[in-house]
C-alpha cells in the first residue's frame, strides 16, 4: 500500500534511467539473437549436411534460436514495464504535488494521512459570502486521495507483473515463445491502463488540467501525446500546440478506423467525410500564416471539430465561432472554416498592429439540416427545442475556460461569436454559472438566446452585439405562442411544423417584421435585435427578401464587391479587434 508520505517523498528519478539501461541491454541482446539467426542458422540450414545428426543439429539450433528470441521478448517486457512504472508514478506524484502546492497557497495543512485542515475563519471571513475554504479543502482532499490511490493501484499492478516475469525467469517458462509474447502483451496493455489512470478526472477544471500538464516534463508530455492522443486532444486546459499535435495523430487514426468499417452507416459516412475534409484543409493550408491548429477532433456524437487560424494561447485577440442548424463536421474544413478565416482577416484589417486567432468550434451536435426530413429523419425537428443548445452551451463554457487557463502572458480579449442556432447555444451557455467568460458576445442571425435581456448573459450589455438582417427568416421566427397550433407533426404537403414551418410556408403576411408578437418575442426568447433586449445592434445588409441566403451572409468573404454585404464581417472584425468606436451601428427593431 502506498502512503501519501511515500508518494510525496520518494525519489523516482532512478526509474527512467533503469528503464533506459534495460532498453540498452535488450537492444544489445537482440543484436546477438540476430547474429545467431543470420550467421549461424543461415549457414547450417543452407549447408548440404544431411542425415540423422544433421536433423538433430538443426532441431537443436532452432530450439536455441526460439529460446533466445523469447528471452529477448521477456527483456523487452521488463524494460517496457519499468518505463510505464516511471511514467505512471511520476504522473501520480505530479498530481499530488500540484494539489499540495494549491493547499499551501490557500493556507491549508495536509497531514500524512491526507486529512486537510485550515485555521478558524476570521469574523470578516465568516461574513464574506465568497468564503469557501471548506469546499476547496474537500476538493483538494479528494484530489490528494485520488493521486495516492492511483499510485497504489499502479504499484500493485506493476509489482504483480514484475513478480510474474521474475518467476518465468526462475522456472524457464519465459523461454517459451508463446508465453513470452503473452507477457509482452500483458505489459503493453497494463501500461495503457496505468497511463490513463494518471489523467485528471473528467470533472477537473481547465485550470486543474493545465496545472497538471505544466507539472510534467517535456518528455512526459510528448510521451502522452504519442500514446494517448485521443485523451489529450479534446481536453480543455491542455495548450493549443499540444492539442494540435495530439489531434493530428488522432485524426489519422480516425480516418483509418472509419475507412475500414465494413458496412458504415450514413452517419458514419458523414463523419468520415468530415475527417477527410479537415485533413485536406490542414494539408492545403500547411504553409499559410498564421498557422492552422487542430484544437479538437472526435467521433463523439455527430463528430467534433475545432479548427484555429492562429494560436489562441499567444494571440492578443481570440474569437471562437459557433455555427448552427445543419452544420456538418465537413463544414469545419469547409464553409465554416472559411467564415472563421474571414473574421480573422477582417480583424487584422481593423487593427494591423495586433495579433489574432479565430476559431470555428463544433463541440456539440447542432440539429441536422432540414433536407434530412425527406429521408424520414426527424432529428431536424429538434431545432424547435433547446436540449442540444443547452448541452452545447455547457461544453462551450468549458472550452472558453480552457482558453483562459492556457493563455500565455496578459489575458486575451476573448470574443464569443455565434450564428443561428449557435447563438441559442452560446446564449444558454452565457446564462449558466460563470457564463462564457468572454469579453464580448456577438450574435448573428439569431432565433433568440433563451434570455429576455442582454444583462442575463453574465456580461455588461454594452459588450453584447447583435447583427440581424432585415430579410433573414431565422431572425424573424415568431414566438411559440404565435404558432401554438402548428408545432405538432408535419403540415400538409410535407412542410415541417413549428417555427421552421412558419418560415417556409409563409406563416404570416408579407413583411417578416410583422411576424413578431407585441413583445418582440422570437422562438427562443426576446428578439436580440430589439431595443428591449438591450444589446448593441450593428449594421448588416438586408439581404434578398424571403430567402435563406439572407441568413448566410454575415461572414461573407471580404473580397466580395458588395460593400453593403461586407459591412457585417467588417463590423465583426472591428469588435474582435476591440475597436468599438469604428463599428457601424443600426437602429433596433
Amino acid at each position: 500500500m502506498v502512503t501519501l508520505a511515500q508518494l510525496r517523498d520518494t525519489d523516482l528519478s532512478g526509474l527512467a534511467p533503469a528503464a533506459t539501461a534495460y532498453d540498452t541491454l535488450s537492444t544489445n541482446f537482440g543484436k546477438h539473437v540476430q547474429n545467431m539467426q543470420h550467421e549461424v542458422l543461415k549457414h547450417v540450414f543452407n549447408a548440404n549436411w544431411v542425415g540423422n545428426a544433421a536433423g538433430a543439429a538443426n532441431a537443436s539450433l532452432q530450439r536455441t534460436s526460439n529460446r533466445l528470441d523469447a528471452a529477448h521478448t521477456e527483456m523487452s517486457a521488463v524494460s517496457g514495464l519499468l518505463r510505464e512504472a516511471s511514467e505512471s508514478f511520476l504522473l501520480a506524484q505530479s498530481k499530488l504535488q500540484v494539489a499540495l502546492q494549491e493547499a499551501g497557497n490557500l493556507g491549508l495543512t495536509v497531514a500524512d494521512d491526507g486529512t486537510v485542515s485550515w485555521p478558524a475563519p476570521s469574523k470578516a471571513e465568516k461574513n464574506d459570502p465568497g468564503y469557501n475554504i471548506p469546499e476547496q479543502a474537500k476538493a483538494l482532499a479528494n484530489r490528494i486521495s485520488g493521486a495516492v490511490t492511483e499510485a497504489g493501484n499502479a504499484d500493485q499492478k506493476i509489482a504483480g507483473l514484475l513478480d510474474a516475469l521474475t518467476e518465468r525467469a526462475r522456472n524457464g517458462t519465459g523461454l517459451e515463445t508463446d508465453k513470452a509474447a503473452a507477457d509482452l502483451k500483458a505489459v503493453t496493455q497494463q501500461g495503457v491502463d496505468l497511463m490513463a489512470a494518471g489523467f485528471p478526472p473528467a470533472g477537473a477544471s481547465a485550470t486543474e488540467v493545465n496545472s497538471w500538464w505544466r507539472g510534467l516534463t517535456s518528455a512526459e508530455q510528448q510521451r502522452l501525446i504519442e500514446t494517448h492522443p485521443d485523451l489529450l486532444g479534446m481536453r480543455d486546459g491542455i495548450p493549443a500546440v499540444a492539442r494540435d499535435r495530439a489531434n493530428r495523430l488522432n485524426l489519422a487514426n480516425l480516418i483509418t478506423k472509419y475507412q475500414q468499417k465494413p458496412n458504415p452507416t450514413d452517419d458514419e459516412k458523414l463523419k468520415l467525410q468530415g475527417f477527410l475534409a479537415i485533413s485536406t484543409r490542414l494539408e492545403t493550408d500547411k504553409n499559410q500564416k498564421p498557422p492552422r491548429l487542430l484544437i479538437g477532433i472526435s467521433e463523439e456524437g455527430q463528430g467534433r471539430g475545432i479548427l484555429a487560424f492562429g494560436n489562441p494561447d499567444t494571440a492578443q485577440n481570440v474569437s471562437a465561432y459557433v455555427p448552427g442548424l445543419g452544420t456538418k463536421l465537413s463544414d469545419v474544413g469547409g464553409k465554416d472554416g472559411d467564415r472563421a478565416l474571414n473574421v480573422l482577416n477582417a480583424a487584422q484589417k481593423a487593427d494591423p498592429n495586433s495579433t489574432f486567432a479565430s476559431m470555428v468550434w463544433l463541440g456539440y451536435d447542432p440539429p441536422p439540416g432540414l433536407e434530412k426530413l425527406q429521408d424520414g429523419d426527424t432529428r431536424p425537428l429538434e431545432v424547435m427545442g433547446t436540449d442540444r443548445a443547452a448541452k452545447g452551451g455547457a461544453a462551450y463554457d468549458k472550452f472558453m475556460a480552457g482558453l483562459r487557463a492556457t493563455h500565455d502572458g496578459p489575458p486575451a480579449h476573448l470574443v464569443a461569436l455565434a450564428h443561428s442556432y449557435g447563438s441559442t447555444t452560446v446564449g444558454l451557455g452565457a446564462q449558466m454559472s460563470g457564463g462564457t467568460g468572454a469579453d464580448d458576445i456577438i450574435l448573428v442571425g439569431s432565433p433568440g438566446t433563451g434570455a429576455q435581456r442582454a444583462s442575463q448573459l453574465h456580461i455588461d450589455p454594452s459588450h453584447v452585439w447583435v447583427g440581424d438582417a432585415e430579410n433573414d427568416p431565422v431572425s424573424h421566427l415568431p414566438s411559440k405562442g404565435r404558432v401554438a397550433n402548428d408545432i405538432q407533426g408535419v403540415q400538409q404537403g410535407g412542410m415541417i411544423a413549428g417555427p421552421i414551418g412558419s418560415v417556409v410556408n409563409g406563416y404570416v403576411a408579407d413583411k417578416m417584421y410583422d411576424w413578431f408578437g407585441p413583445e418582440n418575442q422570437l422562438w427562443f426568447g426576446k428578439d436580440p435585435a430589439s431595443g428591449d433586449f438591450g444589446a448593441n445592434r450593428f449594421a448588416v445588409a438586408d439581404g434578398p427578401e424571403l430567402s435563406f441566403d439572407s441568413h448566410s451572409n454575415y461572414m461573407t468573404n471580404p473580397t466580395e464587391k458588395d460593400s453593403k454585404t461586407l459591412e457585417s464581417v467588417n463590423n465583426i472584425g472591428q469588435i474582435v479587434a476591440g475597436r468599438y468606436d469604428q463599428v457601424t451601428r443600426q437602429d433596433h427593431r
